[in-house]
C-alpha cells in the first residue's frame, strides 16, 4: 500500500494525494446511512484525464480497487470505499469545457455541479432538464453514474436521455471516447448509454457531452392539493395520468416530512392535510392554464380536502423548495434509510398502501416523499439513534417494500442506483440469466476487477 501511495504521489504531486485519516473519513462513503464502508488507503483528486488514467493503471498493477466519487450525495452506497481502496474524487475537475449553442449541447468535466451547469447554459438561452433534489450539490459525474432523475423527469426524462457522449478511463487505464457529439448517430453499440447508471463499475467518466433544450421562458402554473391519506393522493396521481396529462412536475410529500421542514425552516406548510401533492404545467400561454385546471379537477375528483391553482409564484416555489428540503430536514432527526422503488403509475395508490402496511407490520416510522408523477416513491425510514432493534425492523420493512414493488411490476430503483443497498432486490428483478449478462460485460470492460468491485451485483 505504501508503495502505491508513493507512486501516486510522485506521479500526481503531493497536493493531489490525501492520506490523512481524518480527511479521508469524509470521502469514505456517500449519504447511504446504513451501507457498509471501509477506510481508503488514499484519496486522489485529479485535475485532468491523464491523472485518472495513471491512478487506474497503478491500481491495476498493485491489485487495489478504485472507486469514483462526486459530491457524495448518493443514497445507495455506490460511492463507498472498501478497506484499503483508492478513492478518486472529481472535485477539481469542475470545468464547463464548451457550450455549443447551435448544436444545443455542452461538454463538461464530471465535477461540475448540476445547478451550476444550469446557470451557465441559461446564459446561452439553453436548459439542462434533469434536476435531482440534490441539484444544488450533486455533480454531473455522479448524476451520470446513477442515471439520476429528479422533479422534471416525469415530462423531460432522466440523465441518460441527455447524454450524447463521454470520455472514459477503462478498467485497464485506457482513455476512450464513447457516443457522439452530433444530434444523431447509430454507429456500433450504445456504449455511452451503457456507462450511464453503471455506478463506476465499468469505467471512470472524465468528460461528458450533454444534450440541451431551449430555456423555458413562460410562467409555470402550479396546482396544490392536500389529501387526508396517501392512498387518496395516489389516486389523484393515477387520475392525472389516466386523463392523458403529462405535468412538468408532480411531487408528493406527507405531513411528517412537511413538519420536519417547518421545524427547520419555519415555512408553515404542514397545517392543511396529511399529504401534499404538487403539480406543475409549463405549457405556454393559455394552454398551461387549461392543463393546470384539468389537473385541479383530477385532484378535486379524488377527494382532495383542499385544492387550488396557485396564483402566487413565490408561494408555489416555496412549496417545491420544501419538497427538496425534506430529506435533509429528516436527516437532522437521526439516522435515515431511503427507499427508491418505482412502479407503474396506475399502481401508485396500491404501492402507497403497501408502504403503510409495511410501517404497521414492522412497527417502524416511514415518512413519504415521491416523484409521484412517474411512480418513483421514496419512503424514508426514521430510526432513533442507537436503537438497533428499530434499525433491524426498518431494514425488514425496506426489503418488504422492495418485494411489493417487484410484485406490482415495478423496479427496485428509479434513480438512486443499486449500490450496496439494493443488491438482493436487483438480483431478484433481473433474474440469473440477466445477472450473468451483467457479469460478462463487467469482465470485458474491467478485466482486472478493480473498478468498484462488489457493487450492483455480487
Amino acid at each position: 500500500m505504501s508503495a502505491l501511495v508513493q507512486e501516486l504521489t510522485a506521479a500526481l504531486g503531493q497536493g493531489s494525494v490525501v492520506t490523512d485519516p481524518q480527511v479521508m473519513a469524509g470521502y469514505a462513503h456517500d449519504e447511504a446511512e446504513w451501507a457498509p464502508h471501509g477506510g481508503p488507503v488514499a484519496v486522489v483528486r485529479p485535475r485532468e484525464t491523464a491523472d485518472v488514467a495513471r491512478v487506474v493503471r497503478s491500481c491495476v498493477e498493485h491489485g487495489v480497487p478504485v472507486v469514483a466519487r462526486g459530491a457524495g450525495t448518493g443514497l445507495s452506497g455506490a460511492a463507498n470505499a472498501g478497506q484499503g481502496w483508492v478513492v478518486v474524487s472529481f472535485e477539481r475537475m469542475d470545468r464547463v469545457l464548451e457550450v455549443d449553442a447551435v448544436q444545443q449541447s455542452v461538454t463538461v468535466q464530471p465535477g461540475v455541479v448540476n445547478d451550476d451547469l444550469r446557470e451557465r447554459v441559461a446564459a446561452d438561452g439553453l436548459w439542462y432538464p434533469p434536476d435531482p433534489a440534490s441539484a444544488p450539490w450533486s455533480t454531473i459525474g455522479g448524476n451520470v453514474a446513477t442515471n439520476a432523475g429528479g422533479l422534471c423527469c416525469v415530462k423531460y426524462g432522466v440523465t441518460r436521455d441527455y447524454v450524447l457522449g463521454m470520455e472514459v478511463v477503462t478498467g485497464s487505464g485506457e482513455v476512450v471516447r464513447l457516443g457522439r457529439t452530433t444530434a444523431k448517430g447509430v454507429t456500433g453499440y450504445d456504449l455511452a448509454g451503457l456507462m450511464v447508471g453503471s455506478e463506476g463499475t465499468l469505467g471512470l467518466v472524465t468528460e461528458v457531452t450533454l444534450r440541451l433544450v431551449p430555456l423555458r421562458t413562460g410562467v409555470e402554473h402550479t396546482v396544490v392539493g392536500y389529501f387526508d391519506s396517501l392512498v387518496d393522493a395516489g389516486r389523484a396521481v393515477a387520475a392525472v395520468s389516466a386523463a392523458g396529462i403529462v405535468p412538468s412536475a408532480m411531487e408528493l410529500i406527507d405531513r411528517f416530512c412537511l413538519r420536519a421542514v417547518d421545524e427547520w425552516k419555519n415555512m408553515g406548510l404542514s397545517a392543511e392535510g396529511e399529504v401534499l401533492l404538487l403539480a406543475r404545467s409549463d405549457l405556454p400561454g393559455e394552454s398551461g392554464q387549461v392543463e393546470a385546471d384539468r389537473i385541479l379537477e383530477c385532484f378535486e375528483k379524488e377527494r382532495a380536502v383542499y385544492a387550488v391553482r396557485s396564483t402566487d409564484a413565490e408561494e408555489a416555489e416555496a412549496l417545491f423548495s420544501a419538497r427538496r428540503l425534506a430529506y435533509p430536514a429528516l436527516e437532522r432527526l437521526g439516522p435515515l434509510l431511503t427507499e427508491d422503488v418505482c412502479v407503474p403509475k396506475a399502481r401508485v395508490p396500491q404501492m402507497l398502501a403497501a408502504i403503510e402496511r409495511a410501517a404497521e407490520r414492522f412497527d417502524t416510522h416511514i415518512g413519504n416523499i415521491a416523484h409521484a408523477g412517474d411512480g418513483n416513491l421514496h419512503p424514508l425510514f426514521i430510526v432513533p439513534a442507537g436503537d438497533e432493534a428499530a434499525k433491524e425492523r426498518a431494514k425488514q420493512a425496506f426489503e418488504a417494500i422492495v418485494d411489493e414493488a417487484l410484485a406490482m411490476g415495478g423496479t427496485v430503483t428509479g434513480e438512486h442506483g443499486v449500490g450496496l443497498l439494493k443488491m438482493r432486490g436487483a438480483a431478484q428483478e433481473l433474474g440469473p440469466q440477466v445477472v450473468e449478462m451483467h457479469r460478462a460485460v463487467k469482465a470485458a470492460l474491467d478485466p482486472h476487477g478493480v473498478l468498484n468491485p462488489g457493487k450492483v451485483f455480487a
